[in-house]
């Protein structure tokens, strides 16, 4: 698909439909994830508690930030009570 200033909705849809490459009629530089902006925070862990989580990061290959996001993400995700 050519670079176009203006695509109709209906000729977006068509082309997207036709497996054809609509990203020239996407103006991404103000694009937002919404809820997804990133405040940083510190934390202070007992150092036993830093092996655990390196060891554990280490056994499924992602990095120690990346397992205490998804672990409190899971956590906060849970209905409460449990």
């Amino acid at each position: 698909m050519k670079r176009s200033s203006k695509i109709s909705s209906t000729e977006f849809d068509l082309a997207f439909d036709t497996a054809k490459d609509v990203s020239g009629a996407l103006d991404t530089g103000k694009a937002r994830r919404p809820l997804r902006e990133q405040r940083r925070v510190n934390v202070d862990f007992p150092a036993w508690m830093i092996e655990s989580l390196d060891r554990e990061a280490g056994r499924l290959g992602v990095t120690r930030q990346s397992i205490i996001k998804v672990w409190i993400a899971e956590r906060l995700a849970a209905p409460a009570g449990t």
